[in-house]
């Protein structure tokens, strides 16, 4: 694993420039607090990564380890064992990965890149690497060959030249076959590039080399000539040997299979178009689509499988790719989700000569992996213990929590256990190689993953593994319409109107509470009963635009009446979805839609399955003509019993314990007179959000269909202030590169109109806490913290009814204490530490069932964090921790004085910031978009971590980048894949033995019996001294300007990887020494065997010699 050199700053030494104390108060409060966290503990590495690979080029199977290795178009390396057992490598050129091929049961995969490279990786460390390299100069590589238990590898050209490499020592052989001497020396055309290459399986001395133009050649290695050669006028796309090397198949560009007896050159055997339509007059049939493989396999007791891609009909157009099984005189065709890219038969013995007995297909997709039982009827597929689904539908937001409640992971592995499909193979996953790590976590983990068609996935992400554990699906909660055409016309997106915006959860209380782009937030409470809810609790909730800011519009909100009595605002507007106001109906006195949400609710009686059930629907609604805008931040509180969330308008409150909206105001009014800001009247807005251009940046390598066609990839990405974001993003890639000028959209959604500047507000955080929120305070009371977009951070003061029975009867009171302190930047994650500096968790009410009776339901207290009381010396008894896109600060509370304060970037912006808890302290984690990752210390602010790891190439990584506790953290580094790095010291120490190991020592299956009467009549399988033909001797040196010779960093990794982790140490040389004592054992067997022949052998030679000694010749 690649480790990164950081720069670690002395403890207790801070620059003026970027970090100090404010108030000498600070170094007082320094030395009370004595602070854990030091550099040391810091070291940043990547762990493992999950999900399918992404553009898959090609595939390779061990049939002895039972490994499968995945090569991409970006020169990625995916390797999979049994479930658990996965690895990453990564081809240093990026070039695509056209072939693979293992070295069966060695524990080594030869890869060919688009590059004209060759490399050799060693499978017997965790960490697998390069051990040679060969680099092709003159020719380019289509097409390697390595037979089984063969060190020579062929490698097919472009020109139709075949070079061999001894893959032991990576050098070219100077045996060449070349393409003029292996056609006929009165064609007059260049053959093309090799397309096959494949030696008999009954004969290694001939070797069959196909011609993308149609011509197959039957080469004899000994005698450096053609045997055969077979020629059809159709391009030739695979080949594929009988086990008896009698016959061969070839697929074609015209959707046929010739089928030759390798001693009937002139014609082929028989000519097949399996998908063509039968003329009846005898003509050929009808020419289909290119079959681009086909594999024949052999049983021992039936008939052999035929097995290919591809040969579709034309006139099926618009039908998804298939795989067709040909098994005697059935043909079944199976219809794939997505097109295939490459497919392998798995059979039982890994001996060409052999029957095959196949048993399964591996079919590998664009975007899935298929393995299909060719054993059972009607050809049933395997269950993937893989997590390859995390891009079922496109990632727009996650969340990684560390350290969960025990018991929260069975919970929803119980309700997600009845989501799973039915009518998989009964059957073993066949991919069943390697052993998982020794080692282990002590802290249980969750991966939230939030998806463009309003899916959330919950995972189980314990021990560097990843599994699904539940399924929700929020869009139930909706009317879909059934067609473009249908669509109402009050949705503010074009496509994906349900996606996942920001997830918020409470892992305690087991309240999930969701935003999505269509401005709307669904509650979600847990219960393990069924229940059908006959009408969905909805809430509209009217924010509306009245002052801007001076440089660029800003937002106001509705105005509440009396702010300290929040019950004489204006009513929440319940009501019922049948009775929702339609379009026309609602309409201002100018034909403006008005209080109109963006998506009809579902009508109809919903019935929610064990697990999360909706709780409470809020949608913004259409004011004066304008669709709401987005929510740009969110919170849940289950000791409270409330949601906040905010936009550009302002912020709202909604209890969901009453149902009710507790506040609705503007920004402007959260701040009352102490408002810094002088604001003005709104400029115009759109009606309706654009689509186009509001995809993920510049990943100019994704795929069309993988770019967003709506918002969605946009509005997760910084929820906080997109406008800012996209901007300072598209400066820091103009920098880069001129040509990529509009790579991140400068598009706006309504949420963010107009001009590009930065000093419009929104609401971009919340914390809630009991906190000492009010200089005057000495109790710590229920408050809500809000941060915003120019830097802000503002309290308000909750009053909470304190028993169960209280809180569903009497409202809520809210009192507002103005801003607290002010940053540079956006604010983006706040906290609270008490008097001894150790971070306050969160208030929480412990889970209950829902759906149970009254009588039955014990409605746990509420946990609230305990803090000291204050003294007269020091009044201040907790810290608030602060920190936005520019700095982190630590300000005492209640007398609110910044102690602490550090400016973490001048150049860059921070994008996400967490506050996590390690075992050897709390600190801030950050993530800048310069790809710096830092770690600061608590509540000193010393800088501890600070590395240069990953710059920002596209809004994917900006959207998904989180932290956890732990020293863990996670993003995602291409559309279908989650990478997981730690910068903890100890889990990098401890990596090497909690990764799983690929390479175990398995005993080769025994080579086929060949018979007494093929053994001595010949006609068995004939073998071949490849070292005698190939080697430098006999062969002679290859051209030295052909290829040129790399040595790969692999021996030292190897050595690395064997040196640490003492029980992987242990295990292996155990392993190792009951290997040779069990090789010595079957040497002393055999030894003491073959002298007790010769024994017996000499005797009856001494017999027969006495017998006959003294008889001449005509007495015998």
């Amino acid at each position: 694993m690649k480790k990164f050199n950081i720069r670690k700053v002395l403890d207790g030494l801070t620059s003026s420039s970027s970090s100090a104390a404010s108030l000498q108060s600070g170094n007082r409060e320094n030395d009370m607090i004595q602070e854990t966290l030091q550099s040391e503990h810091f070291q940043l590495c990547k762990t493992v990564r999950h999900g399918f690979p992404y553009q898959p080029s090609s595939m390779a199977f061990d049939p002895v380890q039972k490994i499968l290795a995945i090569g991409t178009q970006s020169g990625a390396l995916r390797l999979f064992g049994r479930a658990g057992v996965e690895c990453f490598c990564q081809h240093e050129s990026g070039s695509a990965v056209i072939q693979l091929e293992f070295l069966v049961n060695e524990g080594a995969l030869v890869s060919a890149l688009a590059d004209d490279s060759i490399h050799l990786w060693n499978l017997r460390q965790k960490l697998p690497a390069v051990l040679h390299s060969l680099k092709f100069n003159r020719e380019r590589i289509t097409f390697c060959h390595l037979p089984f238990q063969s060190k020579w590898l062929y490698v097919g050209t472009e020109r139709g030249n075949i070079h061999i490499v001894n893959v032991e020592s990576f050098t070219l052989s100077g045996y060449v076959i070349m393409w003029n001497k292996a056609i006929e020396l009165s064609s007059k055309t260049h053959p093309g590039p090799v397309v096959h290459i494949s030696d008999n399986p009954m004969d290694e001395g001939k070797l069959l080399i196909g011609f993308e133009c149609g011509i197959v050649v039957l080469w004899d290695l000994k005698s450096k000539k053609a045997d055969y050669r077979y020629s059809y006028d159709e391009a030739i796309h695979s080949v594929a040997w009988h086990h008896e090397g009698k016959q061969f198949v070839c697929s074609h560009s015209d959707g046929t299979l010739t089928t030759w007896n390798i001693r009937a050159p002139a014609k082929p055997a028989q000519i097949i178009t399996p998908h063509g339509k039968q003329p009846k007059d005898g003509k050929k049939p009808e020419p289909c689509k290119p079959i681009l493989k086909v594999e024949y396999k052999t049983t021992r007791a039936g008939d052999p499988f035929m097995i290919l891609c591809g040969g579709l009909s034309y006139d099926t157009v618009g039908r998804r790719a298939c795989l067709t099984v040909m098994h005697g005189k059935s043909t079944a065709v199976l219809e794939m989700d997505y097109p295939i890219v490459d497919f392998l038969t798995l059979c039982e013995t890994p001996y060409p000569n052999d029957f095959q007995e196949p048993y399964a297909v591996v079919v590998l997709l664009e975007k899935d992996l298929v393995l299909i039982d060719l054993a059972q009827i009607g050809y049933p597929i395997f269950e993937n213990p893989y997590p390859l689904s995390i891009h079922e539908s496109p990632v727009t937001c996650c969340e990684y929590f560390a350290d969960c409640p025990a018991e929260v992971i069975p919970a929803l592995y119980s309700v997600g256990s009845r989501q799973k499909r039915q009518g998989f193979s009964k059957k073993e996953w066949p991919i069943s190689g390697g052993n998982w790590g020794q080692g282990t976590l002590s802290f249980s983990e969750m991966i939230i993953t939030g998806h463009a068609d309003g899916s959330i996935k919950f995972w189980d992400a314990s021990a560097l593994m990843l599994q699904v554990l539940y399924k929700l699906k929020t869009a139930k909660v909706f009317e879909k319409p059934r067609s473009k055409e249908e669509k109402s016309s009050t949705e503010i997106v074009d496509e994906d109107p349900f996606a996942i915006q920001i997830l918020s959860w409470c892992p305690e209380s087991r309240v999930l509470c969701v935003a999505g782009v269509s401005a709307h937030v669904i509650v979600y409470r847990f219960s393990k009963q069924e229940v059908t809810t006959e009408v969905v609790q909805l809430l509209e909730v009217r924010m509306q635009c009245e002052l801007n800011e001076v440089e660029s519009p800003e937002c106001g909100g509705e105005q509440a009446s009396a702010v300290s009595t929040p019950g004489t605002q204006s009513s929440p507007q319940t009501s019922l979805p049948q009775s929702h106001p339609s379009t026309s109906s609602n309409n201002s006195s100018d034909g403006l839609r008005d209080n109109v949400p963006c998506l009809k609710v579902r009508s109809s009686p919903l019935k929610q399955s064990a697990g999360y059930q909706v709780e409470l629907l809020i949608q913004l609604v259409w004011v004066s003509g304008e669709p709401p805008q987005q929510i740009t931040s969110l919170a849940v509180n289950s000791a409270y019993g409330l949601v906040a969330f905010g936009n550009g308008n302002g912020l709202a409150v909604i209890d969901y314990l009453q149902k009710t909206l507790l506040l609705n105001m503007s920004i402007a009014e959260l701040y009352g007179s102490t408002d810094p800001h002088h604001r003005q009247p709104r400029s115009p807005r759109k009606t309706r959000q654009p689509s186009a251009g509001l995809c993920d940046g510049n990943d100019a390598s994704a795929a069309p269909e993988e770019k967003c066609k709506s918002p969605t990839g946009f509005y997760s990405a910084l929820v906080r202030f997109k406008a800012k974001i996209s901007r300072k993003i598209n400066m820091i890639a103009d920098q880069k590169d001129d040509a990529r000028d509009n790579s991140f959209s400068r598009s706006r959604s309504s949420s963010v109109t107009s001009i590009d500047r930065e000093s419009r507000e929104v609401i971009s955080s919340f914390y809630f806490c009991d906190s000492l929120s009010k200089k005057s305070e000495t109790v710590a009371v229920p408050s809500l913290w809000v941060g915003t977009s120019l830097g802000s951070m503002l309290a308000i003061v909750l009053t909470v009814p304190s028993t169960p029975e209280q809180r569903m009867q009497q409202p809520l009171g809210v009192a507002f204490c103005g801003p607290v302190v002010r940053l540079k930047g956006g604010i983006l994650r706040m906290a609270q530490l008490d008097a001894s500096g150790t971070l306050l968790p969160h208030v929480y009410e412990s889970w209950y069932e829902p759906n149970a009776p009254e009588e039955e339901r014990e409605r746990p207290q509420r946990r609230r964090p305990t803090s000291p009381p204050s003294s007269q010396e020091n009044p201040d008894c907790q810290y608030a921790v602060v920190c936005s896109e520019k700095q982190a600060k630590v300000v005492a509370m209640p007398s609110q004085n910044c102690v602490y304060e550090h400016n973490i970037t001048e150049t860059s912006f921070v994008l996400r910031a967490d506050v996590v808890t390690m075992t050897a302290g709390v600190g801030i984690a950050c993530f800048c978009a310069n790809g710096h990752i830092m770690t600061l210390s608590l509540p000193s602010l010393r800088p501890l971590l600070d590395v240069n790891y990953l710059p920002l190439t596209d809004m994917r990584i900006a959207r998904t980048f989180c932290f956890s506790n732990q020293g863990q953290a996670l993003y995602l580094t291409s559309p279908t894949e989650i990478q997981r790095i730690t910068y903890i010291q100890e889990t990098c120490d401890n990596l090497q033995e909690m990764l799983g190991e690929l390479f175990t020592p398995v005993e080769t299956p025994e080579a086929p019996n060949q018979g007494f009467f093929k053994g001595l009549f010949g006609g068995g399988a004939q073998s071949l001294d490849r070292e005698d033909l190939f080697g430098e001797v006999s062969a002679g040196k290859a051209s030295r300007s052909l290829a040129q010779h790399i040595p790969g960093p692999g021996g030292m990794e190897g050595m690395k990887g064997a040196a640490s982790g003492v029980v992987g140490e242990l295990a292996r040389a155990r392993i190792a020494l009951d290997e040779r004592g069990q090789k010595l054992g079957e040497l002393e067997e055999r030894t003491a065997a073959m002298m007790a022949s010769a024994d017996s052998f000499s005797k009856h030679a001494h017999d027969v010699m006495l017998k006959y000694k003294d008889k001449k010749w005509y007495q015998l």
